[in-house]
């Protein structure tokens, strides 16, 4: 039987991956308070922000809701979507030729039960010239992203290498997302998202 998807955000690329898998859904993006405490931990937070996010959605009986959070941290410190283009340039400034991580929190929830899980993938930027950041933010790209750049666009241009889930970066870690799939008794077939029959393993 085929399953219903609720996308619990507004992005457009997360949308996109969905669409690339063949997934259908709908977007009903919620609105929520995304701040991270201080001191709360990178993880934390992108896993706590899902799970708020898949319960804040409403759904018909038979509907899935899905629901991410990506948070980049350099080091331990949150870097969240820039206010301005000033803003957004200190930080792509800053990641220039160093290593930060990008954490993404996803949170499936289906009658009622949420499941959930963090991937994490591991991003360093080559080195810039003074010039280039100004250069990457006057694209447009960086100012509703998270750490101020996208790697699916121009902010390629930015990454000297990743350690991880290239889509985790983009906003939707597909590994991490069968896996919840797979623990809320639904099988991704390569044609849409179908209920597992009782007692069928994967």
């Amino acid at each position: 039987m085929s399953v219903r998807l609720v996308l619990a955000s507004g992005s457009p690329r997360r949308a996109a991956i969905l669409d690339q898998l063949g997934i259908p859904h709908v977007i009903r993006a919620p609105r929520l308070d995304e701040c991270v405490p201080p001191g709360e931990l990178p993880a934390v937070a992108a896993r706590r922000l899902a799970v708020e996010k898949a319960s804040a959605v409403a759904a018909a009986p038979g509907e899935t809701v899905l629901a991410a959070d990506t948070v980049v941290a350099l080091g331990d410190e949150v870097l969240g979507k820039p206010a301005d283009v000033a803003e957004a340039e200190t930080m792509i400034a800053r990641l220039a030729g160093r290593e930060h991580q990008v954490f993404t929190g996803l949170a499936l929830r289906r009658d009622g039960r949420v499941v959930s899980g963090v991937e994490r993938t591991r991003v360093r930027f080559r080195s810039l010239a003074p010039r280039e950041p100004a250069e990457y933010v006057a694209t447009g790209e960086a100012l509703d992203k998270a750490g101020a750049y996208g790697i699916q666009g121009r902010g390629a241009a930015l990454v000297e290498r990743i350690e991880g889930d290239y889509f985790n970066v983009v906003g939707l870690p597909v590994r991490l997302l069968l896996s919840l799939f797979d623990r809320q008794g639904l099988r991704y077939d390569f044609a849409g998202l179908a209920s597992r029959p009782p007692g069928e393993g994967r």
